[in-house]
């Protein structure tokens, strides 16, 4: 089995990204499953053209991709992608959609394909804060989360490819002097991570 897992480049004026730290922390092999980590920039549609590429050369049998969620204090496994582009700020290449679909004609929305619940489950019981989410946001982290379900329902159709989306805090070096901001430290991120990929690869 092979899983796909990939953060994002860093954005907003940050200088990190915790989701791809985390990822990088991942180890190449979870249980039977090989791990394959990618970094995806914070940009519109070259996050997906870099993973559609990524996906060609690898087939993975699940992706499972990770964003940062500033501000969330817990692990929040994503529901729901929505056909819509609506960005508060610019992403890396200077593009700012408002109200603009994802993919003209496409689906509404797609749902997570992982299986969400039972990773909740698994993070609460070992005592990590997580928690089902049913918005993405309409930046980049959603516009990933729908296109790679789009493209699991299109032109991967019939490989089986499960994909969903995973948001996780900032990490303390991210919030000093703002004690207000909830924070994660990383290493609970990456375990987080690895217990997600074990219960979605079964």
């Amino acid at each position: 089995m092979k899983i796909l897992v990939t953060g994002f480049d860093p954005f907003g004026g940050e200088k990190i990204n915790p989701s791809y730290e985390a990822v990088k922390g991942l180890p190449d092999r979870i249980g039977d499953a090989e791990i394959i980590k990618m970094e995806i920039p914070t940009v519109r549609y070259r996050s997906v053209d870099v993973l559609s590429e990524k996906i060609d050369e690898i087939w993975p049998d699940a992706v499972i991709s990770v964003g940062q969620a500033g501000g969330a204090n817990a692990i929040r496994l994503e529901r729901v992608a929505v056909n819509l582009d609506d960005y508060r700020i610019p992403d890396n290449d200077g593009n700012q959609p408002v109200d603009t679909p994802i993919y003209v004609g496409g689906p509404s929305a797609y749902f997570s394909t992982l299986p969400i619940k039972a990773i909740r489950d698994a993070l609460v019981d070992k005592g990590m804060a997580a928690e089902i989410s049913n918005s993405a946001g309409l930046f980049v982290c959603n516009h990933v989360f729908y296109s790679v379900r789009h493209l699991c329902d299109t032109k991967y159709a019939g490989k089986g490819i499960i994909s969903g989306f995973i948001h996780v805090p900032f990490i303390p070096e991210q919030t000093l002097g703002k004690p207000e901001v909830p924070s994660m430290p990383l290493e609970d991120i990456v375990k987080a991570l690895v217990t997600a990929v074990e219960v979605a690869a079964g």
